[in-house]
């Protein structure tokens, strides 16, 4: 199998090149899932000249059936109940309200591993892009684009450069606009379609962060990628 992308930066690129007529929309806002999904975004952002930010989403696995989700817990506080899925498997409130405690710990430590204090932005009436390195079931990236709504944006565009056309079918349906740089058949997993696939530490993720910040000259630098 011939790898589609090099690392994460050459899969952000491409994906930016997918993203530009975007570039236009004003308020436009990039966040990344960490933590493999912010170096993506950050080349994204760059493109596009648009503000990059992180979006810490958990999902919430069902009991008996971890890759379907009941719900979700996310950045700013917000929570997502999937009332199908409680229904339909007989969820007790006590086994909903563990699993959102345990998720919502995950997700104020990453808050402060990544955000230094900062607030996430004013997402009302913004154009986000939310970001991730591959989407192959679909779960994370869905339950983000629903975390989002609840916070006003004007648009959600679910984005990655590589998905399963089970999962790019299922975005399609519930974002705005889904967008990727390639759907391979037979899909054997992200992984399979970067040569670097190394994980992304939440160093890398708060360096990428910063330089985000701090960048002066539109350019994003590489340096945590070695």
């Amino acid at each position: 199998m011939t790898a589609l992308f090099n690392d994460r930066y050459d899969a952000g690129r491409q994906l930016a090149a997918r993203l530009r007529p975007l570039a236009s929309r004003p308020n436009l806002i990039v966040l990344g899932l960490p933590r493999g999904g912010v170096p993506v975004a950050a080349e994204v952002a760059n493109a596009l000249g648009a503000a990059l930010d992180v979006f810490v989403v958990r999902k919430l696995g069902a009991p008996g059936h971890a890759e379907l989700a009941m719900g979700a817990v996310a950045s700013g506080g917000v929570r997502v109940i999937e009332q199908d899925v409680v229904r339909e498997l007989h969820v007790s409130r006590q086994m909903f309200d563990q699993a959102t405690e345990r998720e919502l710990r995950e997700v104020e430590r990453r808050e402060r591993a990544y955000r230094d204090g900062r607030p996430l932005p004013d997402l009302k009436d913004a154009t986000v892009i939310l970001v991730d390195d591959g989407v192959a079931t679909g779960a994370t990236m869905l339950a983000g684009v629903y975390a989002l709504r609840q916070l006003g944006p004007a648009a959600v565009i679910a984005a990655a450069p590589v998905m399963s056309r089970q999962a790019y079918r299922i975005l399609a349906g519930a974002a705005d606009q889904c967008v990727c740089v390639g759907m391979p058949e037979p899909f054997y997993g992200v992984g399979m379609h970067y040569q670097d696939f190394e994980q992304t530490s939440d160093e890398e993720v708060r360096a990428v962060l910063q330089r985000g910040d701090s960048a002066d000259d539109g350019s994003v630098l590489h340096a945590a990628q070695r």
